[in-house]
């Protein structure tokens, strides 16, 4: 009997997409969201990496500075900009002796920008905890107790977050929501801070919390100089160190505008996505065939059964298009994501597909590019590191 005419059908075309829409239903009820009135544990040192960002940097700056639970420093440090961030940064400065910037230097052999960045700020930092944030990531004002409150709550090592994502052009709007949902469909989230094991893992590095002597247990960004995808890289090594570490819903904590236009998300995700699933083809053949079986096949075999095609039952893949559609409204509901996603869901699959096939030529050809930078395969930048 065909895959598509009989009990298979169902196997195929419904029961997955049913079943990642319960593990995200499920993930909705259970996400941590802080408490505003949290209080954080010990000194804080806010920490700001900041290569070119004159458009976002006095936000990102003034938002950390002004919250209802302030931090006791802000460092903001300026990796080579060659816009106006470096003087923003300067009045910024004049303004409060709470806000310090450090001025960049070469990038050494074997390190990636980020983590290099992030490195330098801790050493610099006085903080008991380490509050890492991407220059276009904005606090609300009851961030950082919210922070507080997770990490009491839980009895967190390190606390990352999915933030609030807001976007512009229709690309931004097509594609970023993906990352809620890659966040919440594919693993019960209690299992990342209920566990130790490295491979249960969600993190962001756009909010990147951690305790001091917990950051030191990991090795600090030193253990992963030349990751790309850091943030991953970094909770991994804490969770193998002994951490406790929690992916919070942070929605009410801080929102950010990752990325703007569709060239720069495509570039932006392209960066990631390959390294971030461990860089490995199997691991992205089943990425492709992960998401094209639960988000984009049950609506082509609805198609083809709506076009008559005598293969292909109706039923099944209309339950699987209901299933996707209900995660996608759920998802655009709770997060305020766009309404036209929930309806193009299969072709923001599709271009997110795309995007990871060309991250995989990308480091394939040691050609990764963000920020006017170009990284060679991982296995050169670990090389590179390595040499005396």
């Amino acid at each position: 009997m065909s895959a598509v005419t009989g009990a298979p059908a169902w196997l195929l075309l419904a029961l997955p997409p049913l079943l990642v829409l319960g593990i995200a239903a499920f993930n909705l009820l259970v996400w941590p969201r802080g408490r505003a009135d949290g209080r954080l544990p010990g000194r804080v040192s806010v920490l700001i990496p900041a290569r070119n960002e004159e458009a976002v940097i006095e936000r990102c700056v003034r938002a950390a500075l002004d919250g209802t639970a302030a931090p006791d420093e802000v460092l903001v440090y300026d990796d080579g900009s060659t816009d106006g961030t470096a003087a923003l940064l300067r009045r910024l400065a004049a303004q409060g002796a709470r806000l310090r910037v450090l001025p960049g230097g070469p990038l050494p052999a074997g390190w990636v920008g980020k983590p290099h960045a992030c490195h330098r700020l801790a050493g610099a930092a006085a903080g008991d905890v380490l509050v890492f944030l991407d220059a276009d990531t904005i606090l609300t004002p009851t961030g950082l107790a919210r922070l507080g409150s997770l990490f009491h709550e839980y009895a967190a090592d390190v606390v990352t977050l999915g933030v609030r994502q807001r976007t512009g052009s229709f690309g931004e709007r097509l594609i970023l929501p993906l990352l809620h949902l890659t966040y919440l469909a594919w693993l019960p989230l209690p299992l990342v801070w209920r566990t130790r094991d490295p491979r249960l893992l969600v993190a962001n590095g756009q909010f990147l919390a951690v305790r001091r002597a917990a950051y030191e247990r990991a090795g600090g960004w030193a253990a992963v100089r030349d990751e790309v995808v850091d943030d991953l890289a970094f909770c991994r090594r804490a969770k193998l160190s002994g951490a406790r570490v929690l992916f919070a819903d942070g929605h009410r904590m801080a929102e950010s505008r990752m990325y703007r236009g569709l060239r720069e998300t495509w570039a932006g995700f392209s960066k990631n996505l390959y390294e971030g699933i461990g860089g490995r083809p199997v691991a992205l053949a089943g990425v492709l065939l992960l998401y094209g079986g639960v988000f984009v096949a049950p609506y082509a075999a609805l198609a083809a059964a709506l076009a008559g095609s005598a293969g292909v039952r109706l039923a099944p893949a209309a339950t699987g298009v209901a299933a996707n559609l209900a995660l996608r409204l759920l998802l655009a509901l709770r997060f305020r994501q766009p309404a036209e996603g929930v309806l193009l869901h299969p072709l923001a699959v599709l271009a997110l597909l795309g995007i990871a096939l060309n991250s995989w030529r990308w480091s394939r050809r040691g050609a990764i590019r963000w920020r006017g930078r170009v990284y060679a395969a991982r296995a050169a930048r670990g090389a590179a590191g390595a040499e005396p």
